[in-house]
């Protein structure tokens, strides 16, 4: 209740929930008010040496145990500054355009529509699924990314080869609101404040999701009956499928679309703060990684070997 008073997302809550859970679980029959710093030491210890965790999972479990400490058990006194996991930095997976051409070709339907947009406008994959009607503007072609990472808004460029498709989704969500309401059910999640002020708006065709689930489901923290949007799982799975298909020899996942993005962009010759803004990096450095794919930081660069070999060609 603490995380859901202060706001955080659900998919935050259940993660802080899991690893606090698991915690407990590692100290065992333990009073919490004798809970300290120590127990939390030999907690990530625990989980890099014995359990082989990520980095990454290792600083999220202790993000969890550390909001716990503070604002659960009111332990403000107590220095929780641990030093976070060190992340190994890795060069994204990148596919080239023709690479791009036969995954895309592999997908079909709803789906497709999905990867397509998230390699044409670069969003992220929850920002593709939790994308809402009112946030495509086709007579300024673009999309309003709403809520981004670090709660931030964007505007991205609206692809022309998928504006039919899209509108013959919005029908495809229309039907389905039809139904949900002749169904009795109650309309889509908006953010609490939204939702007090303007109830009708559950029911407004502007605040559906572009890609809502098959089914009906229980609102996890209301209880009320709702169409959610589709759940990024089946999006991950059919993209990977698609790859194998597609006989692309890499680690294709759904953020390489992404990737790809912001790799041909930087290929076609837009400049890198274009593309840091259209991607919704706050710092830039996050933004050059995609010139250390291109192995131009700054400039192209030639192998030398390349060079030799032109000038053994010349000579001969």
């Amino acid at each position: 209740m603490v995380a859901r008073r202060m706001h955080y997302a659900i998919r935050t809550e259940r993660t802080y929930v899991h690893w606090c859970e698991r915690f407990l679980r590692f100290v065992g029959d333990f009073p919490s008010e004798q809970l300290r710093r120590q127990h939390l030491e030999n907690f990530l210890t625990y989980l890099a040496v014995e359990r082989k965790v990520a980095s990454s999972t290792r600083n999220l479990a202790l993000n969890s145990v550390v909001f716990m400490f503070r604002h659960v058990l009111r332990r403000e006194d107590e220095s929780f500054d641990f030093t976070h996991a060190k992340r190994p930095k890795r060069l994204p997976v990148v596919l080239s355009q023709a690479e791009m051409a036969r995954l895309l070709t592999q997908l079909e339907g709803v789906t497709g529509l999905m990867a397509g947009l998230m390699y044409g406008t670069g969003m992220r994959l929850m920002e593709t699924v939790r994308l809402r009607i009112k946030d495509l503007d086709f007579d300024y072609g673009q999309i309003m990314v709403r809520d981004g990472k670090g709660d931030k808004d964007r505007v991205v460029p609206l692809p022309k080869c998928y504006e039919a498709s899209l509108q013959q989704q919005i029908e495809r969500v229309k039907c389905l609101l039809r139904s949900d309401v002749e169904q009795g059910a109650n309309g889509v999640y908006l953010p609490e404040a939204l939702a007090r002020k303007n109830p009708s708006a559950v029911f407004g065709i502007e605040w559906q999701y572009v890609f809502p689930a098959v089914r009906l489901s229980i609102d996890p923290r209301t209880g009320l009956k709702r169409r959610h949007h589709i759940h990024e799982t089946s999006l991950q799975r059919t993209i990977k499928r698609a790859a194998v298909a597609a006989i692309i020899p890499k680690q294709v996942n759904s953020h390489a679309l992404r990737h790809s993005f912001a790799t041909h962009l930087l290929e076609s010759g837009y400049d890198i703060r274009t593309v840091q803004e259209l991607l919704g990096h706050s710092d830039i450095s996050t933004t050059m990684i995609y010139t250390h794919v291109l192995n131009r930081p700054g400039m192209i660069v030639r192998s030398p070997a390349d060079t030799l070999s032109a000038q053994v060609a010349h000579d001969t």
